[in-house]
């Protein structure tokens, strides 16, 4: 019976790739679902079978180990260039695109405590 690998929701297409190659290269067979039209499923890519599925979670597990360290690094770099995004930054870049968020937060905070001051007061 085929097993779940990754679903590839938020996935990049660069990600994706790699895994498929990384599956290919070792032989494991595996095949892809496609997001559904309505965007309520994500895609995925399956082990199609169970005995393949533990060397293919160890490359996983490996890939996402080497991807976290690579991205780390990336963003270690940037930080010590003064590149990363940060929230001040985000304000002077786009300070409407923040502030209009930011209100939304309060408004939902605002809504959300609606219920229980009226049941105090």
């Amino acid at each position: 019976m085929p097993k779940l690998l990754m679903s590839l929701r938020n996935v990049p297409d660069e990600e994706a790739d790699d895994v498929r190659a990384f599956l290919d290269a070792h032989r494991i067979g595996w095949y892809q679902t496609r997001p559904g039209p309505l965007g309520i499923t994500a895609g995925a890519i399956w082990i199609r079978d169970d005995a393949d599925y533990p060397q293919a979670r160890r490359l996983m597990d490996a890939y996402q180990a080497q991807l976290r360290e690579r991205v780390r690094a990336e963003r270690a770099q940037a930080e010590a260039r003064g590149e990363a995004e940060r929230f001040g930054s985000l304000l002077r870049e786009r300070p409407a695109w923040v502030l209009l968020r930011v209100v939304a937060i309060a408004l939902l905070l605002a809504l959300m405590a609606l219920p229980g001051y009226l049941l105090w007061r």
